[in-house]
């Protein structure tokens, strides 16, 4: 199946369910499109993806009768939603600084397969690395496109910039961490 259908097939039946208020398509949709939500805004930095997460579907949730369009469609829109909550979190973090915590709790994994679970945390913790290495801009275009599945078009329209720009920083992007991993040795 290709990733940018997520639905089987079934994406236009869905959405049309969802549209006249089915719970269970409205769930449908959130079930199937939450992870990659949460993915991209947990690789953006947001404070609190999961709850920035069901911030973004309540926006899809008020909206979606006004929505037409296949899946890619879809998706597009639902990563312009997603990048400008995560703006918006992000102003309002600049007005009000969280508050230090009183005290750190490590979180620790129940006991199932430690060592899966410890590798897993070092992929996850690698990735962000990387990503971290990134300018913003071009952070936004890799995400938008490896998680959200967007096309360099949708992605210059939620971006706000132009085809070119996003071009060239998709580009840019990928130079960056071949760059990177070429440095630590990895092959390519």
């Amino acid at each position: 199946m290709d990733h940018r259908d997520r639905f089987g097939g079934r994406f236009d039946a869905v959405l049309a369910d969802a549209q006249r208020g089915n719970p269970r398509a409205l769930e449908e949709l959130f079930v199937t499109l939450s992870p990659v939500v949460a993915g991209y805004l947990r690789l953006q930095g947001s404070y609190e993806p999961e709850d920035l997460t069901s911030e973004v579907f309540l926006g899809v949730l008020r909206n979606i009768d006004s929505f037409s369009g296949d899946e890619a469609g879809f998706r597009a829109w639902l990563f312009t939603i997603a990048h400008g909550r995560l703006l918006d979190e992000r102003r309002r973090l600049v007005r009000r600084p969280l508050p230090e915590p009183l005290e750190s709790v490590a979180v620790v994994p129940a006991p199932d397969d430690v060592e899966a679970d410890a590798a897993r945390m070092a992929d996850d913790e690698r990735v962000r690395e990387v990503c971290a290495s990134l300018s913003p801009d071009q952070r936004d275009v890799l995400l938008l496109r490896l998680l959200g599945g967007l096309t360099l078009e949708e992605c210059a329209a939620t971006l706000g910039k132009t085809l070119g720009a996003v071009k060239a920083l998709q580009r840019r992007g990928f130079a960056a961490i071949a760059r990177r991993l070429e440095k630590e040795g990895v092959v390519l």
